[in-house]
């Protein structure tokens, strides 16, 4: 086994997963396997608090399959931990024990402090690294982890005893969905979260993060059902609406939920809309990263200040063998007609970083044809697990992909339904930069742009493009999609004249 993979196993209340990855040079982790089996734990807790001996042998079966995968692993590479059921089941010991032996490595019950901790730093390092604070929340099957931290340091934490398997049973008895149990459960979460409230009052941080299970599958929820673009509270309570018309979990035909999420969706989304009435939140993003990365960069004993989100665009890159010198002309005229056009705010920066990860990769989709490749890279963008990008970020890499190129018309009606009537300038200059960088770049050669290209004159919605004359001569086709592509904008209010000098 090489000394550079790790592996993580995280005995949650709703599921047992296991995590392999290798360590890259620079202390991030790149995933190899993941493996996760729904266990639901916490059901399998009795009236007298232990878990019943049918409880502990389908999980024992879980954690037998899991020995198999680290047959190879040395002690030093592997770290278990379990969390809320095994911190309360009376009977725990005891089974830890046999479990042991069946995992092969033993086993670490973790406090709800340190459970907080952990999901903090998987967390952070699944994102861009910011030092800005954030509030982090993820909703396990029994305790629900809050955080405020600043880079990958954690400052509050808190575990409080709620979780989408414990809700779910306890106040979705026998899977019935209605609007009183909805409102029993929420309430009942409330008057938990209200005890630790100033704890996470919103002056303190300014960016809320959802992990984990629950959190990801109300943002799948609200996104495929066209409710809103992140978690909003509006579009959890058109949610509640569609859950309470099921009248029963067994009916549930949502989009955005998978089979094993069901079961218990009714009492995470209750704590969810209990959190965000109770902090004041109004919206929230998702993080891929949680426990298990967090237990395996704590295994490492480092942390980085690099951006995780460039080690995963290099190695898509090696992975579908681009061509890096293409893919470098296309970034930088990008980003140089776009820095020229909008703002250079810190906001603005990071949209960058979006464009220009979207130009070194718009060829992805050859890969697959060169026919619609805009389409076919949009579609791997979409749907990869690209390690450091929240679901909205990897969304605009994707659409941005697909937007390179083909009809202006199916590209401008795309950004309108994306962002609604009122489309900001900035989002469609980044487009049209983008279209314009690829256009430019068709010969494949290197060309100093700084000689024979100028911006002047720019306006809310549009700049005058003034390029040498000489070059445009000599570069007949360019100029002639040039021409189309201006005139196509032209027709939505953005008004880019070609000028000759």
């Amino acid at each position: 086994m090489a000394d550079n993979l790790l592996a993580t196993v995280d005995l949650g209340s709703n599921s047992f997963r296991l995590l392999v990855a290798k360590i890259h040079d620079d202390g991030t982790i790149f995933p190899i396997d993941q493996i996760k089996e729904t266990v639901r734990l916490a059901s399998g807790l009795n009236a007298a608090n232990n878990l019943t001996k049918e409880a502990q042998m389908f999980a024992l079966e879980v954690l037998s399959r899991f020995s198999e995968r680290l047959s190879n692993f040395k002690k030093s590479q592997v770290r278990v931990v379990a969390t809320s059921t095994l911190r309360v089941a009376n009977n725990a010991s005891e089974f830890i024990v046999v479990a042991n032996k069946a995992l092969g490595f033993p086993i670490e019950v973790i406090s709800g402090k340190e459970e907080a901790r952990l999901v903090y730093i998987g967390a952070m390092h699944s994102l861009a690294y910011t030092t800005d604070k954030r509030l982090v929340i993820d909703i396990g099957g029994g305790s629900t982890e809050f955080i405020i931290g600043s880079g990958y340091e954690p400052e509050t934490m808190e575990s409080v005893t709620m979780g989408c398997v414990s809700y779910s049973g306890r106040y979705f008895s026998g899977g019935t969905i209605s609007e009183d149990n909805f409102d029993t459960a929420i309430l009942a979460a409330r008057s938990k979260i209200q005890a630790m409230e100033h704890l996470f009052s919103k002056r303190e941080w300014k960016i809320a993060v959802g992990t984990s299970g629950t959190a990801k599958t109300i943002y799948d929820m609200c996104v495929e059902n066209g409710l809103s673009e992140e978690i909003t509270l509006d579009g959890m309570l058109q949610l509640k609406k569609m859950l309470i018309k099921c009248k029963n979990i067994k009916n549930i035909r949502i989009a955005g939920i998978k089979d094993d999420r069901k079961p218990v969706i009714p009492g995470g989304l209750s704590i969810m809309i209990a959190i965000f009435e109770e902090l004041g939140i109004d919206t929230m993003t998702i993080a891929d990263g949680a426990l298990r990365e967090g237990v395996m960069y704590d295994l490492i004993g480092r942390k980085t200040n690099s951006d995780l989100r460039e080690t995963t665009v290099i190695d898509l890159k090696k992975r579908y063998k681009l061509d890096i010198a293409q893919g470098n002309r296309v970034s930088r005229f990008a980003l140089k007609l776009q820095s020229q056009v909008t703002d250079s705010e810190m906001s603005s920066r990071e949209r960058g970083k979006l464009l220009v990860w979207a130009s070194e990769l718009y060829e992805i989709g050859l890969s697959i044809s060169h026919n619609d490749y805009h389409k076919h890279g949009a579609y791997i963008l979409q749907n990869s697990d690209l390690a450091g990008f929240s679901k909205p970020e990897q969304t605009i890499i994707a659409e941005l992909v697909r937007a390179h190129r083909g009809s202006v018309d199916k590209v401008y009606d795309k950004i309108r339904k994306m962002f609604g009537d009122k489309v900001k300038p900035r989002i469609v200059f980044g487009v049209i930069s983008f279209r314009l960088a690829v256009l430019f770049n068709r010969s494949r050669k290197d060309i100093d742009f700084d000689k024979i290209i100028k911006i002047e004159n720019i306006t809310k919605t549009g700049y005058d493009l003034v390029v040498d004359n000489e070059w445009l001569l000599s570069n007949p086709l360019t100029l002639f999609s040039l021409n189309e592509e201006l005139a196509q904008w032209d027709k939505f209010g953005y008004k880019i004249n070609l000028t000759k000098k």
